[in-house]
């Protein structure tokens, strides 16, 4: 939600007419023509916000391209009959030009409602469907790294069945990286469920917090050193920001949720980091390579684990909806390259526009000709 107030009031009103669309716990879609004000009337601290808003969909196919109110619970076998018809009873927008998809996590920013549009014929900003689905998931994105030729840090993937069925082998792989070793979810975000595990001892307890969240989990060998950011831009030839340093602080064993969201001193950032000019040309190249190697379009945030002298540097993973917050990396790692957020949001709808444009021009069926 801070993200999303950050890009709403960063557009130029003379240009966007913003229809702002809410995403409940239910997964119902509202429509919210108040939700700046609703926003910053919440900040800083947002808690979930109250009820309201006109319930909407998208139908997935491109014939209106345009929100339909969604049924009331007593409309449904009416709605049924009708084909979800905007109906009169308010006032929707008309055809959608483009959708910029703040959202983080499953069913958001996994390939789900980049899908959806897909089928609505409704262009947007960022990865695909698979550049968004492999974005989400480690170990596929590490697959496709590795097979690039490009640096990750050694590492296993283990299903909730293998650690069920097999906990000793599971041990023994975990062994080979040797300790300590972090372990964390497959397909979750900002640090969630993730742990240091410096002793075997305290193996089973870290991937049964794991394995709360996620059927797979990856056991990675551990990088201590420096975390950089790099943030790219673009769709066939991207271009990546100055690369900036997140510094661990707090007495904070990594960069985990508390560092990031609930102690205020948990960490800092620093931009640019402090690196040689060789140096932030070699991230840059390696941003660059890892949102190639994995298809992606738009936007991408790359991060980099590397040892303290960076003899070593791997990409830790990368972020195809990057935070748009007031301390989020992604834009301040482009305000300082020089590209200002008001013009960062243009470019991103520029780019969206451009690869559907693209994409629209292929041909989607084949005609038989006969002699």
């Amino acid at each position: 939600m801070r993200s999303a107030l950050t890009v709403m009031s960063a557009m130029d009103p003379a240009r966007y007419e913003i229809v702002p669309i809410g995403i409940g716990r239910d997964g119902r879609w509202y429509l919210r023509a108040d939700a700046i004000r609703m926003l910053s009337e919440a900040a800083p601290r947002l808690e979930e916000l109250a009820g309201g808003g006109v319930e909407v969909s998208l139908l997935p196919h491109p014939s209106a391209k345009a929100l339909v109110e969604a049924p009331r619970d007593g409309d449904a076998a009416a709605a049924g009959q009708n084909d979800l018809r905007q109906v009169a009873r308010h006032s929707l927008p008309g055809a959608l030009d483009v959708v910029f998809p703040v959202l983080h996590g499953s069913y958001g920013e996994d390939g789900t409602v980049q899908g959806l549009l897909e089928l609505a014929g409704i262009p947007y900003v960022g990865a695909g469907v698979l550049g968004s689905a492999v974005g989400m998931d480690k170990d596929m994105q590490k697959r496709l790294l590795r097979e690039a030729g490009l640096p990750v840090v050694r590492y296993v993937a283990v299903e909730q069945w293998q650690w069920r069925d097999e906990p000793a082998r599971v041990a023994e792989r975990a062994r080979s990286l040797e300790y300590p070793v972090f372990v964390k979810p497959n397909a979750l975000g900002s640090s969630v469920g993730i742990s240091k595990v410096k002793r075997e001892s305290d193996l089973a307890a870290a991937l049964e917090d794991a394995f709360a969240y996620d059927r797979k989990v990856l056991i990675e060998a551990a990088c201590i050193g420096r975390e950089l950011e790099c943030a790219v831009l673009g769709n066939e030839r991207p271009e990546s920001s100055v690369p900036g340093e997140i510094v661990v602080k707090g007495g904070h064993e990594f960069y985990s949720y508390e560092s990031k969201y609930v102690d205020p001193q948990g960490s800092e950032t620093r931009i640019p980091a402090e690196l040689s000019p060789a140096q932030i040309e070699h991230v840059r190249e390696l941003a660059c390579a890892a949102f190639r190697a994995l298809g992606l379009r738009g936007m991408a945030r790359v991060d980099f684990l590397t040892r303290p002298t960076l003899s070593e540097i791997y990409i830790n993973e990368v972020n195809t909806i990057p935070g748009f917050t007031s301390i989020s990396m992604y834009p301040k790692l482009w305000q300082a390259s020089g590209l200002p957020l008001p013009r960062l949001i243009d470019r991103l709808i520029e780019l969206a526009l451009e690869e559907y444009r693209e994409r629209a021009a292929l041909k989607i069926t084949y005609e038989i000709k006969h002699r």
